[in-house]
């Protein structure tokens, strides 16, 4: 949102900073009011001092992960359906819910008198008492904090491990219904995983939702030792341990070390064997992390990298800028170039990211049958571009970071009925992790098949 010099801001806050509470609570408004329709952009926290900027971070984050299970606690002190509730009055009361029960950097009082405050100036006078109410009946609710999690229906997981004890049970009865609210999962989605397969895997990937996620490295081709890290499981993958100044400097100084999840890093790595490219198309490579591992798991191959989307495809050139193998192109260049020619194409196509709803949260809540229907027909269309770009013997790297079928089986079967493609390999890994679990057996969700001619 756009605002001309001079011209005022409901947001603005007396004084000469917003905050981490005004940046945090502007932005919760506008999610407030396109729910469930949120998108991924990051808080902007420019111009806030490093402590403001984490603590609006930790605010907002908290809130978009755990949406639903907030509001589930909120309606049971309201006397209006939550879902009814102006933008502004859901972010301020959701902030503060997340305040008391999943953080605790903030004193309980001064977050409940800081959201009394900002109703006041920001909704109307008269919403400061109803948040004061709301909130201090929220807080004095709160029995015990550091439990064990038992999964009851008065406690809340936080994702460090640790558990919130209520004085009431608010969560259902039903235990996937329960899961749903806890993990802050539509039921609709929960149940889908436990028709497909089971309660235990439905269970696995909604703990694994709740996690904050650890940052992974693909360190496989590092040709110096890498500090702040512990290893992964994952052969070639590890943890890194350090601060984010020490992250962004090792990704700034290094081409030879990424952050890449184990999960997605075995796409390539589980079909290296398998291929011997001279010629790769990376066909939505975005910003370029599974082009650079094509790089370097294929060193004798051309590389050719495209992404629809403007700005990961100028972040893509700037990253390949100089690469003697690696040619960033235009999407509309890429088959008049290279007709007939390519030995792979990687398809890392667009999904509805259920695999990694840890690293994506708000994508959970977009979740729908049309939207899987969409992006069905996009990948369906990928497919079909790609075809006239394999060589004879040319074969397709297809990707997604989702766990249902209508994105990873349904496409596949299309191409073999249509196109006579045949899988010859293809691997799907279901998420996992537990909050406050080890990181180096966190994955993320992923699917990957390798389809040839017949």
């Amino acid at each position: 949102m756009t605002r001309q010099a001079g011209q005022s801001s409901e947001f603005d806050p007396p004084g000469a900073s917003a905050g981490a509470r005004q940046v945090t609570l502007r932005s919760l408004t506008e999610h407030a009011r396109r729910f469930p329709n949120l998108l991924p952009h990051p808080l902007p926290t420019d111009g806030l001092d490093p402590r403001d900027a984490a603590l609006a971070r930790a605010i907002h984050d908290s809130v978009i992960r755990r949406w639903l299970t907030l509001r589930a606690v909120l309606s049971l002190r309201l006397t209006m359906p939550f879902d009814e509730l102006e933008p502004k009055l859901k972010a301020v009361l959701l902030a503060g819910a997340a305040q008391l029960l999943l953080l605790d950097k903030v004193p309980p009082h001064a977050a409940v008198s800081e959201s009394v405050e900002w109703a006041k100036r920001h909704v109307r006078a008269k919403a400061g008492g109803l948040v004061n109410a709301v909130l201090r009946r929220l807080h004095d609710s709160i029995v015990g904090r550091e439990r064990h999690f038992e999964d009851r229906r008065d406690q809340i997981l936080l994702a460090d491990g640790r558990a919130v004890d209520l004085a009431e049970p608010f969560l259902p009865e039903d235990p996937i219904e329960r899961l749903a609210v806890q993990s802050s999962l539509p039921v609709g989605l929960l149940r889908r995983w436990v028709d497909a397969r089971g309660v235990r895997d439905a269970r696995q990937a909604a703990s694994q939702s709740m996690c904050l996620p650890p940052t992974i490295l693909n360190t496989t081709f590092a040709a110096l030792p890498v500090e702040h890290i512990r290893l992964h499981e994952s052969p070639g993958s590890a943890v890194f341990t350090g601060s984010p100044a020490q992250l962004s400097h090792l990704l700034a100084d290094r081409t030879d070390v990424w952050a890449q999840d184990a999960a997605s890093s075995s796409t390539i790595r589980s079909v290296a064997h398998l291929v011997t490219p001279s010629l790769v198309v990376d066909l939505c490579a975005g910003r370029g992390t599974k082009t650079r591992q094509l790089a370097y798991t294929f060193p004798t191959a051309r590389i050719v990298a495209c992404d629809t989307d403007r700005a990961r495809a100028s972040d893509l050139a700037r990253l390949f800028r100089g690469h003697d193998r690696v040619q960033v192109m235009p999407v509309r260049e890429v088959l008049p170039a290279i007709a007939g020619q390519a030995d792979m194409v990687l398809l890392d196509v667009p999904c509805s990211n259920t695999g990694v709803l840890a690293r994506r949260p708000e994508a959970k809540y977009r979740f729908s049958r049309d939207q899987t229907r969409r992006l069905g027909d996009i990948q369906r269309q990928l497919l079909a571009d790609a075809l006239p770009m394999l060589s004879p013997r040319g074969v397709i790297l297809y990707s997604t970071c989702s766990l249902e079928p209508e994105e990873n089986a349904a496409p596949l079967a299309w191409v073999a009925q249509w196109h006579g493609l045949q899988i010859a390999h293809s691997n799907l890994v279901w998420p996992k992790g537990i909050p406050g679990g080890e990181p180096a057996q966190y994955y993320d969700g992923s699917f990957f098949a390798l389809l040839t001619r017949r």
